[in-house]
């Protein structure tokens, strides 16, 4: 039997972590002399209380059954920090409707960073700093916090990340969980950080990097301006967030064997010579078409190219120019690069390089197999034989992500949008991107889709950032058999 009494304690306790963050967006509000100081205070009130009404004493003993209490956790977490998170747009009236307001709060926490509101730059500093933080939360901090909070439990071991289908476990930094995502959390912090400072250097204002940074740092994509990076469109600037977005399309206990110097083990990382060969050569590309054919200086060239480039990669959605504008060829390069997304256990969305990496060995295996029927070509990763059962789970996977990005084009092409716009739209929203091609592109935002139409591609975002079978397995009828 399912222990809802465990996943109650763990709403509860999750519920009055945001409620707090909550009050940190309504200082901010306090420190510009805004009226939504009381939205923020209320909003925090009725999280903090809806989480303290529900949260369940334990007993000693308390045990789960297995792995479904994780999965309803799981999926929960997202929904259930979304629905919250509409409190302060709706209060405050920054958002007039529910469905608006929820299409915001949970492209906030699944790091998409597809936006409905059109005027950005009129609405109150909380409001855009609490945009920019359910991102900041969404891209670690809620997994983070459920994996620190799920150990106090006795006998619990709920598995909330589920990588059955990804083909790469995640390497342990130390053998008690908690000090393992205090380090991560404080590298998480540290990047942040030094991001800010970084950026304050460039010369932004102090609170746009913050809001900037949490966005990067999350692969989220929101910003404080309605014209996005293209408002603070410098050299250096351009170069910090790049970077960032690269750092952030990585996994964060590479990053933790980086800053310890551990330089042996990322060399022999397969999936990271594997992310960096494709961010490169992508880079050459692009950039070589827009210095030979659209006139642009080499400079200018390559940073437009190269932060682009990374943007889709890492599924951020920064942009800084209409890449609708660069050709053709361009545009078909960016929507292949929509299915890529950075490396297993980074913030961002998509695919994931590494199941990219073992479809294209195992590809190359099948082929020596054509030659050598009787011989044994195993697909190694990192010196690791990976099992054929592995092998067939990322097929699975795969081919459900392909199957429903045509199904959810071709939903939103009776909406009236054109196909390039329906494929671009349904890629973008299952990858955690944002902004697409076509009218959806940079420098757009959903305000126009029918509101039928924001809850579909709510629902994609939230496939997307579960990675389909997370949420998928809920609706089979065995997930619900003893």
């Amino acid at each position: 039997m399912i222990n809802f009494r465990i996943i109650a304690r763990v709403f509860s306790l999750l519920l009055i972590v945001e409620g707090f963050f909550m009050l940190v967006s309504a200082a901010i509000s306090y420190l510009y002399h805004e009226q939504t100081v009381s939205s923020f205070c209320y909003s925090a009130l009725i999280t903090i209380l809806s989480g303290t009404i529900v949260f369940t004493p334990l007993r000693n003993e308390e045990r789960i059954s297995g792995n479904k209490e994780g999965y309803l956790i799981v999926t929960g977490v997202w929904i259930i920090f979304s629905l919250f998170g509409t409190l302060p747009f709706l209060i405050s009236g920054s958002i007039s409707n529910f469905g608006d307001a929820f299409f915001e709060s949970i492209s906030g926490f699944t790091t998409t960073g597809a936006t409905i509101l059109t005027d950005i730059e009129s609405r109150p500093h909380g409001i855009i700093f609490w945009r920019s933080l359910t991102q900041w939360l969404g891209g670690v901090g809620i997994i983070f916090i459920s994996l620190y909070i799920l150990p106090v439990f006795k006998s619990i071991h709920i598995q909330l990340a589920v990588n059955e289908f990804s083909g790469q476990s995640t390497d342990k930094i130390h053998p008690r969980i908690k000090d393992a995502v205090f380090r991560l959390v404080s590298i998480y912090f540290i990047l942040t950080f030094i991001e800010v400072i970084l950026l304050i250097i460039g010369g932004m204002p102090a609170f746009d990097a913050v809001c900037h940074s949490f966005s990067t740092l999350s692969t989220g994509g929101f910003s404080s301006m309605n014209s996005g990076i293209a408002a603070f469109n410098t050299p250096f600037i351009i170069i910090v967030i790049t970077v960032f977005m690269f750092i952030a399309g990585t996994n964060m206990t590479f990053i933790y064997f980086g800053l310890k110097g551990n330089f042996k083990k990322m060399l022999a990382n397969n999936e990271f010579f594997f992310y960096s060969l494709i961010c490169v050569g992508f880079i050459i590309i692009v950039s070589s078409i827009l210095y030979f054919k659209s006139g642009l200086s080499g400079e200018r060239a390559v940073l437009d190219g190269a932060f682009h480039v990374i943007s889709i990669i890492s599924t951020t959605g920064f942009y800084t120019q209409d890449h609708n504008l660069w050709g053709g060829l361009v545009i078909i390069i960016f929507f292949a690069l929509m299915f890529t997304g950075g490396m297993a256990g980074s913030t961002s969305g998509g695919i994931k390089i590494v199941r990219l990496l073992l479809i294209t060995k195992n590809s190359r295996q099948e082929l020596k197999k054509l030659i050598h029927p009787n011989a044994f070509f195993p697909v190694r990763l990192d010196k690791r034989i990976i099992s054929q059962s592995t092998i067939n789970n990322l097929l699975v996977f795969i081919t459900l992500y392909f199957l429903l990005i045509c199904f959810a084009a071709f939903v939103i092409s009776f909406m009236g949008y054109d196909l390039i716009t329906s494929f671009s739209t349904s890629a973008s929203m299952l990858g955690n991107i944002g902004p697409g091609i076509g009218t959806f592109g940079p420098f757009t935002n959903f305000s126009q889709v029918p509101m039928a139409g924001k809850w579909f591609l709510s629902v994609l975002m939230l496939l997307g950032r579960l990675e389909l079978l997370t949420i998928m397995v809920l609706f089979t009828r065995n997930f619900y058999r003893r």
